[in-house]
């Protein structure tokens, strides 16, 4: 071997410890297998397919959930649209109660008086009770206690929030 050979040869030789190697130093050392490295790349591939398959099952379930998010405040737009859109004679007030009726044509109007004001014989088909929002969207009756008891949880994290600080 050359000295230009021997130069080469130590750039490449490992400088640490025998046990330290990336490669065998001695007759004595386990030998590598190529089929125990092929082993623990096929291992190494599973494990990051497992990986990657787990992660695109959480997007997928975010997704479905955005979706289902999305198709409610489509329908409620849809509904809040119906409801601005009814007739009405009177000035909406936020806060109030409305009652939904439709007329046998299909048009629909908003009142104030309920089913039970009509003592069970209203003039037309009662649709549903709403109460009119500031922002001119609607919250049907049968919801009103769980917005008021999320507004409740809400009010309660944002004072124990400012609290803290």
């Amino acid at each position: 071997m050359t000295d230009h050979e021997k130069k080469e040869d130590s750039k490449f030789r490992h400088k640490g410890s025998d046990t330290t190697a990336p490669y065998p130093v001695s007759r004595m050392a386990p030998a590598v297998e190529l089929v125990d490295l092929a082993k623990e790349i096929a291992n190494a591939d599973q494990l990051l397919n497992l990986q990657v398959n787990n992660k695109l099952s959480l997007i997928a379930d975010q997704i479905k959930n955005l979706q289902e998010t999305a198709r409610r405040i489509l329908e409620t737009a849809q509904r809040d649209q119906m409801l601005n859109q009814a007739e009405c004679n009177l000035k909406k007030l936020p806060g109030k109660i409305y009652h939904l009726y439709k007329k046998p044509n299909s048009r629909q109007y908003l009142s104030l008086l309920s089913p039970q004001d009509w003592q069970g014989s209203s003039p037309h088909q009662f649709m549903g009770s709403f109460r009119f929002e500031t922002d001119y969207s609607w919250t049907e009756l049968e919801q009103l206690s769980n917005k008021s008891s999320e507004n409740k949880l809400v009010n309660s994290l944002i004072e124990a929030i400012s609290s803290e600080k």
